[in-house]
């Protein structure tokens, strides 16, 4: 875990989660965990065409993980990521529910930074344990 100055210049917690080269656009996303203060939920971060992003790994429409197999987030195009289970649909970038059983529920964002090579979360709602895993693991 590192420690940066955040926006206000206070110092920010940042929790390392993957290399950058773990990524690809449209590729397997990494899956790790985080802590709030009630309990231990899965996550997972990708690389989209924007830039990167990560969720809570759990369906807006039933709580349940959304991968295919391990890692296995974005459907056949690429753009979209996808729950195996039931079709919904959420923009890569944003979370947000484009199609199927989600009713316009999107997804629980997590704030992450990309810098010197590696991707840390830096949400303040959440902390470690946040294990570093391979693509896909």
């Amino acid at each position: 875990m590192s420690v940066r100055k955040g926006s206000q210049g206070l110092p920010q917690r940042l929790a390392a989660i993957c290399s950058s080269d773990a990524l690809a656009v449209g590729g397997l996303g990494v899956r790790f965990e985080v802590t709030d203060e009630s309990d231990t939920w899965p996550a997972f971060v990708v690389r989209h065409a924007q830039g990167l992003a990560a969720y809570i790994n759990r369906c807006a429409h039933l709580a349940l993980e959304l991968d295919w197999d391990r890692g296995l987030f974005f459907d056949v195009d690429q753009r979209h990521l996808i729950c195996a289970t039931h079709g919904a649909l959420y923009t890569a970038d944003t979370g947000e529910c484009v199609g199927g059983p989600c009713n316009g529920s999107g997804l629980q964002v997590l704030q992450v930074v990309e810098t010197e090579g590696t991707v840390y979360l830096s949400d303040p709602r959440y902390v470690g344990p946040c294990r570093e895993a391979e693509a896909g693991v």
